[in-house]
């Protein structure tokens, strides 16, 4: 967990802690293909990240696609 939270660590403040809530609320509990997608997804460059996370567009990959819509539905 130490490994991944440090990857969450991004250029920018906004997807800090998107990255870091989903982290700590939904990775433990998210199926085997659904933590593979998030840590594909902390492989991306923050500009791909941010354009999946506001809708410009979307990821090809299911379960990549599931964990965005996670991220987004957690933010307030």
């Amino acid at each position: 967990m130490n490994r991944l939270r440090w990857r969450c660590r991004r250029g920018m403040r906004e997807l800090d802690v998107l990255l870091a809530r989903y982290l700590e609320d939904v990775y433990p509990h998210a199926s085997p293909a659904h933590r593979e997608a998030f840590e594909a997804l902390l492989e991306l460059q923050d500009p791909t990240i941010l354009a999946y996370v506001v809708g410009r567009t979307s990821p090809a990959d299911p379960n990549l696609a599931d964990v965005i819509k996670q991220l987004t539905a957690a933010s307030p």
